[in-house]
C-alpha cells in the first residue's frame, strides 16, 4: 500500500490537494499583464521589460511565427536560448499558437541540434546569433525551414555591459539566407493578435533527458502537467506580486523554467535573470533589487558563500532558496544558515515530472532530505528487480505518481513500457533513483541505480561520501567515483576542488587520514585527484559521468 504517512506533517496553512487548473500556461501572462502592465516583468543586464511590454512583444513574435512561419497548433519549435528576455518571450509566444515548445541547451552542437530537429519534427526554431553554424547542416537538409537569430545585447542596457558575458555583448549579425531572420524583423510589423484555442489538456512541451545511455528522449508534456508544478510551486513557496526571483537555474531546464520563470510570472513577480553564473554578480543582484526567491543547484551556494565580495552584501531580502539536483551538503547548509538566516529548501524532482514530486515543507526543513510528496503526488520504494513494495528505511527504488508526471516519452513505446509500472491500479514511473523513506514519510535519496560503487562486496553510494567530505574545510566541491582496482574490482575515487586558501598546503594524505575519522574504511576515498574546476551540465549539475568514463578509460 503506498505510504500516506507524511501527511501528518503537511504544513498546516496549505490544501493537501490542488483543483485541476483551469487555465493555459500563456494565461498566466495575459493576467499578470492585465493585473500590473506597468510592474517590472523581467530585468536584464539593467534592461527592465514591464508586463505589458513583455505582453506586446510576446504576441509580435507569435504572430510572426504563425504568419510567416507558417506555425500552427501542435508543431514544435526549438528554442536555443540562454536564459534572457527573448527566452521567456519565445516560450509564451509559442504556447499562445498551441505550439509546442522545445527548449535545449545552448550548448548543444551541431549533431545534438540534428537529434533534437530530426527527433521532435520542428521546422521552425529560435536561437541566439553565436549558434547560427550549428543550425547550418539542418538548414541545408531541409529540417528547418525558419531560424530566427537573437541579438543579446539589444536587451542589455549600456551602463552594465561590463557585467555581461563577451557573447551577450556581440553587435547584431545578418544573414544572406532566406531561411534565417533576424529577431527584429518579428518586432517590426504590429497586426491583431488571435489566441488559438488551446486546451489545458493539450501538448505544450517536448523536454528531452540527458538519458544515461542512448539519444536523449523527449518527454511530453500538456499544460495541465505543467500548470501543476507551477501552481504547487507558486504556493509552497509563497510567491506574489511583490516576489523578486533570481534567475540563476537555465531556463531551459525544468528547475529554472518553473521556479524561476513560470512561477515568477504566473503570480506577477519580477525575474532578475543571470544567464551566466558569477556568484560576485549574484551578490550585487541581490542587495540592488532585493531579490526574495532563488532557485539554484547546491553548488552555486558553494560559489556564493565563498565569494569574499558577498561578504559585504545585504542578503536580507532574501526569503526562499529552494533547489534539487543533488543534496546539499550540511556543512554548506549550516554556512547558509548563518550568513543569511534561512535555511535551505531542498527538493526533488525530474524533468519527466516537469520539476518537483517532492518539497521539505516550508515549517520542517530538513537537512540532505528530499522532503514529502507535494500535491496530489504518491510515492513510495519498491524493490528494483522484484517491484515488491518496500517499508520504512528499506533501500529500493523510488517510484511515484501524480497528475505532474509526463504524458510518456515521445516516440518511444519502448522506454514507456520500461519506465512505467501499475500498483495498485495506479501508473507510477520509475525514476532510477535509490532512496527510502522514514516513519514520518520523508524521503531520502542514496543514488542513482547505475552509480553504486561495489568495493570487494562493499556497497558505495557516492552521494554520501561526498556530504561526509564537505565538512572538510578544504573541501569546495567535489565529486566522488570509481576506479578500476585489481583487488577490490573498484575503489573510491575523491575528485576535489579545494577552497582558494588551502590550494597549496593540502595533500591527498591529508584528506584521507581526515577521512578515516568520519566513515567506515570502505568507503574512504583511496584515490584522490586535485583539480581547478568539476565538468557540469546546462543546469550546473556536477557531471560525475564524465569524471567517471574517462577515469576507467584511463585503466583500459
Amino acid at each position: 500500500m503506498v505510504q500516506s504517512r507524511h501527511l501528518k506533517h503537511w504544513p498546516v496553512h496549505l490544501p493537501k490537494s490542488l483543483e485541476t487548473p483551469r487555465k493555459t500556461i500563456f494565461r498566466n501572462l495575459l493576467d499578470s499583464a492585465k493585473r500590473f502592465p506597468d510592474k517590472p516583468a523581467v530585468i536584464f543586464y539593467g534592461k527592465t521589460i514591464s508586463y505589458k511590454d513583455l505582453e506586446e512583444q510576446t504576441k509580435a513574435l507569435a504572430n510572426y511565427l504563425s504568419n510567416e512561419c507558417r506555425v500552427q497548433k501542435g508543431d514544435r519549435v526549438i528554442v536555443d536560448l540562454q536564459s534572457s528576455p527573448q527566452f521567456v518571450i519565445s516560450y509564451y509566444a509559442v504556447l499562445s499558437l498551441g505550439a509546442l515548445v522545445v527548449p535545449i541547451s545552448p550548448m548543444n552542437v551541431a549533431d545534438e541540434i540534428n537529434h533534437y530537429c530530426t527527433d521532435s519534427g520542428a521546422r521552425a526554431a529560435i536561437a541566439s546569433q553565436d549558434v547560427v553554424e550549428e543550425f547550418r547542416a539542418v538548414i541545408d537538409q531541409g529540417f528547418i525551414d525558419h531560424l530566427i537569430v537573437a541579438t543579446y545585447s539589444d536587451y542589455i542596457d549600456d551602463d552594465f555591459s561590463n557585467d555581461a558575458p563577451t557573447v551577450m555583448l556581440e553587435e547584431k549579425k545578418y544573414w544572406a539566407s532566406p531561411q534565417i531572420i533576424n529577431w527584429s524583423e518579428t518586432q517590426s510589423k504590429k497586426s491583431p493578435f488571435e489566441e488559438t484555442d488551446t486546451l489545458i489538456t493539450d501538448l505544450a512541451a517536448i523536454l528531452y533527458t540527458s538519458g544515461t545511455t542512448g539519444r536523449p528522449k523527449g518527454c511530453m508534456h500538456t499544460h495541465e502537467t505543467v500548470m501543476r508544478t507551477i501552481e504547487g510551486a507558486v504556493i509552497w513557496e509563497a510567491m506574489d506580486s511583490t516576489s523578486v526571483l533570481l534567475s540563476t537555474a537555465p531556463l531551459f531546464h525544468v528547475t529554472g523554467m518553473q521556479h524561476s520563470m513560470n512561477a515568477g510570472i504566473a503570480a506577477a513577480g519580477t525575474l532578475v535573470i543571470l544567464p551566466r553564473w558569477d556568484p560576485k554578480i549574484a551578490g550585487s543582484l541581490i542587495e540592488r533589487y532585493g531579490c526574495t526567491h532563488w532557485a539554484n543547484v547546491p553548488t552555486m551556494v558553494v560559489d556564493l558563500l565563498a565569494e569574499p565580495s558577498v561578504e559585504k552584501r545585504d542578503l536580507s531580502s532574501l526569503k526562499n532558496i529552494f533547489g534539487g539536483g543533488s543534496s546539499m551538503p550540511e556543512a554548506v547548509a549550516q554556512k547558509l544558515f548563518d550568513r543569511c538566516g534561512i535555511q535551505y529548501m531542498e527538493a526533488y524532482g525530474m524533468t519527466e515530472a516537469i520539476s518537483q514530486t517532492h518539497m521539505n515543507p516550508p515549517h520542517d526543513l530538513r537537512k540532505q532530505c528530499l522532503g514529502i510528496p507535494t500535491f496530489d503526488t504518491r510515492a513510495t520504494v519498491i524493490d528494483p528487480e522484484t517491484l515488491k513494495e518496500l517499508g520504512p528505511n528499506e533501500n529500493g527504488e523510488i517510484i511515484v505518481a501524480g497528475p505532474q508526471i509526463m504524458l510518456g516519452y515521445w516516440e518511444r513505446e519502448d522506454a514507456n513500457k520500461e519506465s512505467f509500472i501499475d500498483m495498485d491500479g495506479i501508473k507510477f514511473f520509475r525514476t532510477g533513483d535509490l532512496g527510502s523513506f522514514d516513519e514520518d514519510g520523508f524521503f531520502y535519496i542514496s543514488d542513482r541505480i547505475k552509480r553504486m560503487i561495489n568495493a570487494s562486496g562493499f556497497k558505495v553510494w557516492p552521494a554520501e561520501v561526498e556530504a561526509t567530505l564537505y565538512k572538510h574545510p578544504a573541501v569546495k566541491e567535489l565529486a566522488i567515483i570509481s576506479s578500476p582496482d585489481p583487488r577490490r574490482g573498484e575503489t573510491v575515487k575523491a575528485v576535489i576542488v579545494l577552497n582558494t586558501s588551502f590550494q597549496n598546503n593540502t595533500s591527498a594524505e591529508d584528506i584521507t587520514s581526515w577521512s578515516r575519522k568520519q566513515m567506515a574504511s570502505y568507503k574512504i576515498p583511496r584515490l584522490v585527484e586535485f583539480v581547478t574546476e568539476l565538468p557540469r551540465s546546462g543546469s550546473g549539475k556536477i557531471q560525475w559521468r564524465l569524471l567517471q568514463e574517462a577515469e576507467w578509460q584511463h585503466h583500459s
